[in-house]
Formats: C-alpha cells, sequence, structure tokens
C-alpha cells in the first residue's frame, strides 16, 4: 500500500510539472521529452516501479499512469506546433520594404499580330470581316471556284479528304470558300476580308507547312476594274512595310481569277539592292490575285453581266517572316518560349 502512495504522489507532482512547463527551441523541446519519456525518463521510470505493484492493485494505478504519459506526449506535441507556427512567422511574414516580385508578362502569337494587323489595315478601306467553316465540301473549295475535275489540288496527296462522295467532305485547302459562302448570301457591293486557317497535304519544312494561315480579300461591284486591284494591293503594302515600299506584278494562273497575277514587294531588308533573303532579286512575293473569274459570280448567283470584282490572297505566315525576318516557318508551331518572348513588346 505504501508504494501505491508513493506513485501517486510522484504522478501528481508530474502533471503539476508537466501543465507548468514552457520551451521556445526545438534543442530545449527535445531536452523535456527525454527528461519526461525517454528510456531513463521520469515516465518511464514510473512505468518501471508499475511492475512491482500487486495485480490487484494494477488496474486504478495503470489508468492513472496512462494519463499522465499521455499529458506528457500532449504537452510535447504541444510545444512544438507553438515553436514551428513561432518560427514560421518570424521567417515567412511579408517584409512590406522589399520590393514587389514582378509578373512575368506573356507575348500574343506572331501570327495573331501580323493577322490583326492585316485585318485593321483593310478596315480602314472598307473591307468588312467574313469567317467560314474550316471543315467544308468539295463545291465550296473547288467546284464554285472553277476548278476541272482534274485538277491536282482535288487529289489525295494536296488535299485532306475526310468523306467521299459526289460532294466530299474535306478540310479547306485555302479560305476563298468563305468568299463562295459570302457571294451566295450577300448582294454587291461586296468588300470582305476573310481570314483562316487552312490545310494541305504537304512536307513540313522551312518553308512550307500542312497547316498555315490566310487572308483573302474579295471586291464586287460594277466597274470594278485590275487597276482598282493594282491600288488596292499598292496600298496595302505601304500600309504594311512602309511608305517606301512598292509592288511588281507578274502574270499567273489560277482558276477563279483571270487574268492572274503574283505580286512581289520589294525587299524591305535590302530596300531592293539584293540580298541572301531575296535572293539578290530586291524582291519578295506576298500574294496572289486577279479578277473574279465571271463562272465564279455565275456559279454564286451574281450576274457577271453587269457586275465584276477582283480577289486577293496571301499566307500570314509569309508576311510576318517578311515583317520580322524569320527564316524558319516551324518556329511558329512550336510553341518555344524563346521564340515567342521576341514578340513580347508587340501588342
Amino acid at each position: 500500500m505504501h508504494l501505491i502512495v508513493v506513485m501517486k504522489e510522484k504522478i501528481d507532482s508530474l502533471l503539476a510539472e508537466i501543465e507548468q512547463l514552457r520551451a521556445e527551441k526545438a534543442s530545449e523541446i527535445e531536452e523535456l521529452r527525454v527528461k519526461l519519456l525517454g528510456k531513463k525518463g521520469s515516465v518511464t521510470q514510473l512505468f518501471e516501479e508499475f511492475r512491482s505493484v500487486l495485480p490487484e492493485q494494477k488496474r486504478e494505478l495503470g489508468q492513472i499512469l496512462n494519463k499522465l504519459k499521455v499529458a506528457a506526449t500532449e504537452k510535447i506535441e504541444q510545444l512544438r506546433e507553438l515553436a514551428e507556427s513561432s518560427s514560421g512567422s518570424k521567417s515567412g511574414g511579408d517584409d512590406l520594404t522589399m520590393p514587389g516580385n514582378l509578373f512575368e508578362i506573356g507575348a500574343r502569337h506572331p501570327i495573331s499580330v501580323t493577322r490583326d494587323e492585316i485585318l485593321s489595315i483593310f478596315s480602314k478601306f472598307g473591307y468588312v470581316l467574313a469567317e467560314g467553316p474550316e471543315i467544308e465540301d468539295d463545291w465550296h473549295v473547288f467546284g464554285a471556284l472553277n476548278f476541272p475535275p482534274e485538277h491536282p489540288a482535288r487529289d489525295m496527296q494536296d488535299t485532306f479528304f475526310i468523306s467521299g462522295g459526289e460532294n466530299p467532305i474535306l478540310l479547306r485547302t485555302h479560305t476563298s470558300s468563305v468568299q463562295v459562302r459570302a457571294m451566295e448570301k450577300m448582294s454587291p457591293p461586296i468588300r470582305i476580308v476573310c481570314p483562316g486557317r487552312v490545310f494541305r497535304n504537304e512536307a513540313i519544312s522551312a518553308r512550307a507547312h500542312c497547316i498555315f494561315h490566310q487572308v483573302e480579300g474579295l471586291y464586287i461591284d460594277k466597274d470594278v476594274s485590275f487597276a482598282h486591284l493594282k491600288q488596292a494591293v499598292l496600298l496595302f503594302v505601304r500600309e504594311m512595310f512602309g511608305e517606301d515600299a512598292n509592288i511588281r506584278l507578274r502574270p499567273s494562273y489560277f482558276p477563279f481569277t483571270e487574268p492572274s497575277a503574283e505580286v512581289d514587294v520589294s525587299c524591305n531588308i535590302c530596300k531592293g539592292k539584293g540580298c541572301n533573303i531575296c535572293k539578290g532579286t530586291g524582291w519578295l512575293e506576298i500574294m496572289g490575285c486577279g479578277m473574279v473569274d465571271p463562272n465564279v459570280l455565275e456559279a454564286s448567283g451574281i450576274d457577271s453581266k453587269v457586275y465584276t470584282g477582283f480577289a486577293f490572297g496571301m499566307g500570314i505566315e509569309r508576311i510576318a517572316m517578311l515583317k520580322w525576318q524569320v527564316k524558319d516557318l516551324r518556329h511558329y508551331f512550336e510553341n518555344d518560349i524563346r521564340f515567342l518572348k521576341q514578340f513580347q513588346t508587340v501588342l
């Protein structure tokens, strides 16, 4: 009985001591843990003495000992949490005297920048935006644009076909299909620009890709002539590349225009003197154009005896390459941050 009394007194004394424990440093808390719960700790020693207690007395004393051990463990954990929170608030607090962290500014893609600039220029001339589906039918991509059945563009090696039949479904190869849809729905005068993504089955290289972007334009009204076309192209080029830019037109062929021409712009790098970019010629090709073929007008329900018009089309990647001297078209599609950051200030 004397042993029980002594142990109860020790337990009460330790409980009072545990309540008063204070420590701020991790090392101090660890010392307290060892002192109480270590192999030679006060609580551990009481459990050693507990082995000498008579069996009929162990139930009551055992419960008291367990409460002591729980109290000691909880106190140690409490001191640790307080120390960690105190340390975190001291080291992780905001120092209002420090300069702020600047957010990294994103960059617009050069294709988007070029597209918007082209559209902005033509909007000044009275052209309105027209858009259409990327998945089209053969009629709007080829048939209505005067492509003959044997034209190479209709072959599988040039075009991505989705389904067959009398009017196959395909990925559009140009945004001229938007012009057809506009002529079907609108009455002249028509003055539109058609930007969009197009697809052609081509090998990917520095100068070609199976996906690229175009902007095409269409103007239909009474008494529209080739002189109007040349003036529209010249005004665009000087807005895009500077007032000193000049153009030249070379005869060409497109199924949907007659007569047709390729447009070259004076090299904006060497100013027409000749360099490796323009291959020493002083000129760079930027677009195709021509007077809308009467068959195309008639196919869309426009009287070719009353109305005439012109159309033009350019690759946005091509314009961007000339504007910023980008030599590899593949850069536009690789999402390399190092490349895109060069256009960070172009907003």
